[in-house]
């Protein structure tokens, strides 16, 4: 086993990671490489998934030959990544356009028209229907691949009209590598087409496909998590470096890998990802939801268990655009940045900043709030607006981490922590302060997703559960300051105040009161 391989890809919204890790969970070599979202002020966000396989296929090849693999030493191929949107492709998995990512919201008229109404933005009628059949609801924002798949239909016929599957990011990059169309309960879990209380049920479920007008025989098969879906197919082989004899598992959503790659599998073990965007999640016994703070529990780990999902849309990605936005002359590292932003108290000398930059989900759906910094001054300083930007990510994950703690209906501590922000020991406590937990910052945190996606093959390859091989994690612990309680309590408290604020605001302005 130790001589084994599993080649793993991490398609994140901002980078894309493609690695050679033993099925024991160390990684050989990576390579990581940025990616472009185009953007328009009609609410579009593009990715070409063409681009993708480029970048994937080319890595693997350099991977193998830097590291002096042999061929036959890559067993197995798996894929994690963003999910919650749409790539259309041919019969043969070729894209017939580009993929439209979960922040595109072009499809909103769409979505509002299929489920919209009175309750909290939905016919009631709708709402009851989808969340008591799969947990969650179409996003009325269109930010899913319900409104995704209803724009490409009104809007792109020539695109539709040639398309077979619609397909999530996994699932397309899956089909690459197999040749063979396959999606999971957990890889289509933003779409709610599926009745999420029979989880052994491989089918969508036909009342809900025809509610929103779709057609259901353009969604790919169903396969249980963790399935091998074929093996390296013959062009795949030759663009990748591999031998088509390596098995490919089903694709997983970065929310499972992310419990994976930190060894959170078991009920209530908590993981907190600090990548582009943010989530809290744990694996909980029972099918929940709670629609007014935008949290469920979705197919997880097993075809037998669930997971919390929630997202808050701006985590880590929130320093990266005070770089961009700061307009340095060189861009900085993050050791760089946290270094200065250490220079600066707790506190940021009153400098508060709202991370919500594309709006947010969890624990309000509001795709209105905007991000910004209040109480500035003229003394304060690059380092205090820094500072500022990581207590202001964490403690919107403090406000959504007291939504979560309710909805498991107990305390949650030893949290996990992974993601390109978690390589901050300034940010792990931060987090670990605004919390008030114990924070376990994972081994190489940037990483754990391909090391949690290879937990799969490996339980593919040599059987058992991939749950009870990722248990071995090592971490890094962060003990809370109870110095700094009432300080992140406070900030907490002005930060839900903000958010309704603002969207008082918005519905005065509405109505025309000024």
């Amino acid at each position: 086993m130790s001589d084994e391989l599993c080649l793993g890809v991490d398609l994140g919204t901002s980078g894309l990671k493609v690695a050679l890790v033993t099925l024991e969970g160390a990684v050989l070599g990576h390579e990581t490489h940025p990616l472009r979202t185009l953007l328009d002020d009609r609410g579009a966000a593009e990715q070409d998934a063409n681009e993708w396989w480029r970048l994937i296929s080319a890595s693997s090849r350099r991977l193998v030959e830097r590291h002096a693999v042999t061929r036959g030493r890559v067993r197995a191929v798996a894929v994690t990544g963003q999910y919650a949107s749409t790539v259309p492709v041919d019969a043969r998995g070729t894209p017939t356009g580009p993929c439209l990512t979960w922040l595109d919201t072009r499809g909103g008229p769409y979505s509002r028209r299929a489920v919209g109404g009175a309750l909290l933005g939905y016919d009631p009628r709708a709402i009851v229907r989808f969340v008591r059949r799969s947990g969650g609801a179409p996003a009325t924002s269109g930010a899913d691949p319900i409104g995704q798949m209803l724009f490409l239909r009104h809007e792109r016929p020539a695109i539709t009209a040639a398309t077979r599957w619609f397909m999530e990011p996994v699932d397309y990059l899956t089909m690459r590598f197999s040749a063979t169309a396959s999606a999971t309960h957990a890889s289509r879990l933003a779409s709610w087409l599926t009745d999420n209380r029979h989880l052994t049920r491989l089918a969508y479920d036909e009342g809900l496909v025809a509610s929103v007008g779709l057609d259901a025989a353009r969604l790919p098969p169903l396969l249980r998590l963790g399935d091998v879906v074929g093996t390296v197919c013959p062009e795949a082989a030759r663009a990748c470096g591999l031998t088509a004899d390596a098995l490919v598992v089903t694709g997983v959503p970065d929310l499972h890998a992310a419990a994976l790659g930190t060894g959170a599998t078991r009920d209530y073990e908590t993981h907190l990802a600090l990548s582009t965007t943010s989530w809290i999640s744990c694996p909980v016994p029972t099918k929940k939801t709670d629609v007014l703070h935008a949290i469920a529990a979705v197919p997880g780990l097993s075809n037998d268990s669930y997971l919390v999902a929630d997202n808050q849309e701006t985590g880590a990605r929130a320093l990266e655009w005070f770089q961009a936005a700061a307009g340095g002359p060189t861009p900085s590292s993050l050791a760089d940045l946290t270094e200065l932003a250490a220079r600066s108290p707790s506190g940021a000398h009153g400098v508060r900043f709202t991370p919500w930059l594309a709006g947010e989900r969890s624990p309000v759906d509001d795709k209105g709030l905007r991000g910004g910094f209040a109480h500035l001054t003229t003394s304060c300083t690059s380092a205090d607006l820094i500072r500022a930007v990581l207590e202001g990510v964490a403690t919107n994950s403090a406000w959504l981490f007291s939504h979560v703690e309710r909805f498991a209906g107990r305390r949650l501590d030893d949290v996990r922590l992974l993601g390109g922000g978690a390589q901050s020991d300034l940010w792990c406590q931060i987090y670990a302060d605004t919390l008030e937990r114990r924070v376990r910052r994972v081994h190489a945190p940037l990483l754990a997703q391909v090391r949690g996606v290879t937990r799969l093959a490996a339980a593919a390859l040599i059987g058992g559960d991939a749950r009870e091989i990722a248990r071995s994690v090592s971490d890094d612990l962060f003990e809370p300051n109870p110095e700094e309680a009432e300080r992140s309590r406070e900030r907490v408290v002005a930060l839900r105040a903000s958010a309704r604020h603002a969207r008082r605001r918005r519905e005065r302005a509405g109505r025309g009161v000024s």
